[in-house]
Order: structure tokens, then C-alpha cells, then sequence
């Protein structure tokens, strides 16, 4: 029988997160699981090419950790209260790659994201998170897309 001991919920803290939290709190009441909520803010390296003094990226990207993590903690207050194995966490990183990283770091069995949907220039300009992890992740992942799930479900 598969076990899913951890479950992995990648967010970018918007609505569009909170409606994929009952796919994540119903896999977690099914199999027992601890859920790990996820942030990553993006790292501001690339901007190193134009010249920003490093203090001032190094500033401003600990002042977005800080906001993430305060907008975090609500975040698993008000929608994961009742679940008592849930965890937030926030790292700076690339967000593919960080997500990747936290799999492998934290024996993670699940993962369950959103995807925006993009297409096009925006898909072309941005890229796909959710696409870059479903290709390069050891487990599986169940991605849904927030503005065609199911609402109540």
C-alpha cells in the first residue's frame, strides 16, 4: 500500500491558493499526512547586470522574506486551524528549484500545486513553475489549475 506521510502545497499566497486547500486538507485527512506549506520569493540576483548596490537587493529581499512570512503565518492559520501537522515555510530561491530542493530535503511524498495557466508571451516571459516540478520531481504531483477547481470539493 502507498503511504503519503508528507504532503508538499507549494503557494504563492493569493486567492488562488486558498482554492486548492481542500484538495490538500482531504489528501492529508486520507492518508494521515503532515502538510508543509510552501513560499518562495524569488531571488533579485539577475538584477546584479544593472548596477543596484548588493546591500540594497540583500535589503529589499529580506524585507519580502519578512512580509512572506508574516502573510504565511495567517495563511496556515486561517485555512489549515484544524489540521494539526501543518507547517509553513518561506526560502528565497528560485521557485522551481527551491521546491525541488525542500522534496528531497524534507522526505516529502506528495506534492500538490496550482498552476496559473499561462499562455503565450506570459507563459514564454515567466515560464511554469508547476510544469518545471511535474518534469524534475522524484514523487508525484497533482496539479490543478485554481480557476477551473471545483469549489466545496
Amino acid at each position: 500500500m502507498i503511504t503519503m506521510q508528507r504532503i508538499l502545497f507549494p503557494v504563492d499566497l493569493t486567492e488562488n491558493s486558498e482554492k486548492l486547500v481542500q484538495y490538500v486538507k482531504t489528501m492529508a485527512g486520507k492518508f494521515d499526512a503532515e502538510v508543509h506549506v510552501l513560499f518562495v520569493v524569488r531571488i533579485f540576483q539577475y538584477f546584479t547586470d544593472i548596477y543596484v548596490a548588493p546591500p540594497s537587493i540583500s535589503i529589499f529581499e529580506n524585507e519580502l522574506v519578512e512580509g512572506a512570512r508574516r502573510k504565511m503565518d495567517e495563511f496556515v492559520l486561517s485555512n489549515f486551524s484544524g489540521l494539526p501537522r501543518c507547517r509553513g515555510e518561506v526560502v528565497l530561491g528560485d521557485p522551481s528549484d527551491a521546491i525541488i530542493n525542500y522534496i528531497g530535503e524534507h522526505a516529502i511524498d506528495l506534492v500538490i500545486m496550482g498552476t496559473h495557466g499561462r499562455k503565450g508571451l506570459d507563459r514564454v516571459l515567466f515560464g511554469s513553475v508547476a510544469e518545471r516540478v511535474v518534469k524534475t520531481s522524484k514523487v508525484p504531483v497533482l496539479v490543478a489549475n485554481p480557476f477551473h477547481v471545483k469549489q466545496g470539493a
